[in-house]
């Protein structure tokens, strides 16, 4: 492969391709091409981008890109052409229902929806786009396309009267304009923009002909928030890349149980300081692995430490999963040290922080690395936070479709 010197990347939001034998292997989208392939040549491409990126990275003999006019339309050119290629190293894009889906309702007046993938199937749905993998980034797009586009969501009818007055929903009296509006929603997910120029223009000439001069004006102001699309949350969103910070990873766990019994354990993510909840992952404890029985703390009913060992094996099994910058654990050194015996056995140099808690289970202190804790102790303790609500909420549902047995 060419260095990236000599493939003169433009300095352009877009998408990337690394190809084997004329194959696509993976496919990314990028604030800046030129930043963001960069930052696959780094020194420290293993603790940013995970092994089996690593992988692909070796594996590539050609890197190609296409630049797109926004950050908006690489988010879904990128989700758009995984769907299309099925790329090898796009693992998570095929197959993981919790990501989500922009969904356009089969109704009289249809409405715009996100949706997860497990709950895509239970809704009468006129078009599903993605699915996309960053639930945050997708939020701040749909508020960006609805600025352009007004629409209908679940929310419309507790707060019509607010989003009138900011121009989130149409004038609804005119069902023949709302249409205009999903179709060119429609046609911008197909990625088909100077289609929808072509036809806004042609609708606005309409429009002024018949002296209809207030429909004329929308439609022009339309026009013009599609040719200067204003994606500044978008790029506050999007990683930071090769020449910066890389993003901060924590993957936080945390075990639940009644006595031994039910016992479950779970992951939670934060991300550069936010909650990556498409992210979280639940384990049920099975017992009997060469760390969570006998040959770690013995075979009692309520080994913790060894069911944190289990869930972290278990954990470690998925190479497609970005590793983690830091791991936090609930507990004290007895957690701290099983979880980096299972770090030392997979060879993997990540750092372990435990959240110590007091009689009232509050944290009182954090064991590891003093610079580490300190830069990131406000994450930290939101990742703890966030494993323990999770891993009790999965306990009790456990608990209850055990009793029901």
């Amino acid at each position: 492969m060419k260095t990236t010197k000599k493939l003169n990347i433009p300095d352009k939001p877009g998408v990337y391709f690394f190809i084997k034998n004329k194959q696509i292997l993976y496919i990314g989208k990028a604030t800046s091409l030129r930043d963001r392939i960069k930052s696959y040549f780094g020194k420290d491409l293993i603790g940013t981008r995970g092994p089996i990126l690593v992988d692909m990275v070796f594996n590539a003999d050609k890197i190609n890109w296409q630049v797109s006019d926004s950050v908006l339309e690489a988010i879904i050119l990128e989700a758009n052409l995984i769907k299309k290629h099925q790329p090898k190293y796009n693992t998570k894009e095929k197959s993981d229902k919790s990501f989500n889906y922009v969904c356009i309702t089969k109704e009289k007046l249809p409405k715009v929806v996100i949706m997860r993938g497990s709950n895509v199937k239970h809704r009468v749905l006129d078009k599903i786009y993605g699915p996309y993998t960053n639930g945050t980034q997708l939020r701040e797009a749909m508020k960006v396309i609805r600025k352009i586009f007004p629409f209908l969501d679940d929310k419309s009818k507790n707060y019509m009267e607010f989003y009138k007055q900011i121009n989130l929903v149409p004038d609804l009296q005119d069902r023949t304009m709302y249409l205009q509006n999903i179709r060119n929603i429609k046609l911008f997910f197909a990625g088909k923009k100077k289609k929808i120029l072509q036809n806004l223009k042609k609708q606005m000439k309409e429009y002024a002909k018949l002296h209809e001069f207030e429909k004329a004006g929308e439609i022009k102001r339309q026009i013009f928030a599609l040719q200067h699309i204003n994606d500044v949350a978008l790029l506050k969103l999007e990683p930071s890349v090769y020449g910066l910070e890389p993003m901060f990873r924590i993957e936080a766990y945390d075990i639940a149980h009644m006595s031994g019994k039910n016992m479950v354990g779970v992951m939670t993510v934060i991300e550069d300081g936010q909650v990556a909840k498409s992210e979280y992952k639940r384990f049920s404890a099975r017992g009997g692995s060469a760390f969570g029985g006998k040959t770690l703390l013995g075979n009692n009913g309520a080994n913790d430490t060894g069911a944190l060992a289990e869930i972290l094996e278990r954990r470690l099994e998925h190479r497609e999963w970005s590793y983690p910058n830091l791991i936090v654990v609930d507990g004290g050194v007895a957690q701290q040290n099983t979880a980096k015996l299972i770090l030392k056995k997979h060879k993997i140099n990540t750092t372990v922080a435990s959240v110590v808690k007091d009689d009232k289970h509050k944290p009182k202190a954090i064991l590891g690395e003093g610079d580490i804790i300190k830069k990131h102790k406000s994450a930290i303790l939101l990742a703890n936070s966030e494993a323990h609500r999770f891993a009790i909420n999965y306990h009790k549902n456990m608990r209850s479709r055990n009793f029901l047995r």
